[in-house]
């Protein structure tokens, strides 16, 4: 897992040859103090440069570019771990999934990211007139901010509300094309109302944008079975 210290060839020695960044990441494969990171990894790098380790380093520094990507970029840096969904490291692709949700939060001003934390809680919470609701509120004030569409999505398919939630997710990926959970969300919509062939071909993109989606592998199976009787 990326919690476990690499053995062999990413054994990071104290020379010119490896990144620093290697060892911090190693140090916090350790320690597992994420604030001691962030704090050193910012003291010595720009994200500019944290993007670039991301795309073309060696394993190990890819794995401790894209984990301080996650922790550190904002919105602007979604592509970056969006090809990172597709490195060839499986640690690589792990942690490039588990922060690029955070940086998709991170777009607008704070205000509106503070809004999106009070709609996201919503949502988690069942409550999802409401969260429909405050996102509807949000969108008119920040319109381009796609992770706020996407949450009125998954406010409105628990709703039952399929049509305006599939609206909602194609919204989301024309403003993040990276968005794998939006694609998700549409192949949903279009699963509850009968279309299997539709649902079939969003799967599909959704696995395209992020082939670590072992679930939905399971259901694009399935659906290939069933239409193929059909």
């Amino acid at each position: 897992s990326q919690f476990t210290k690499p053995k062999g060839t990413d054994t990071v020695k104290n020379n010119r040859h490896h990144p620093l960044l290697d060892s911090l990441y190693l140090r916090y494969l350790d320690d597992e103090d994420s604030a001691a990171f962030i704090s050193k990894v910012s003291r010595h790098y720009v994200t500019a440069t944290l993007e670039r380790l991301a795309s073309c380093g060696q394993r190990l520094t890819r794995r401790g570019a894209v984990l301080a990507v996650g922790f550190l970029g904002d919105y602007a840096s979604t592509p970056v771990l969006g090809r990172a969904l597709h490195d060839a490291d499986r640690v690589v692709r792990v942690l490039a999934e588990n922060g690029i949700f955070e940086l998709w939060c991170r777009d607008g001003i704070e205000a509106q990211r503070h809004e999106l934390r009070i709609i996201l809680r919503l949502n988690n919470s069942y409550q999802f007139d409401e969260a429909c609701e405050r996102a509807s509120q949000l969108i008119e004030q920040a319109p381009q901010f796609a992770e706020v569409w996407n949450q009125r999505a998954i406010g409105q398919f628990r709703q039952g509300q399929y049509e305006e939630a599939a609206n909602d997710c194609q919204q989301t990926l024309e403003l993040n094309p990276y968005h794998f959970g939006a694609a998700v969300g549409m192949a949903h919509c279009y699963l509850e109302t009968g279309e299997g062939f539709a649902a079939l071909e969003w799967f599909r993109r959704s696995v395209e944008l992020n082939p670590n989606l072992e679930a939905v592998r399971g259901q694009i199976e399935y659906l290939e079975r069933a239409l193929e009787e059909i």
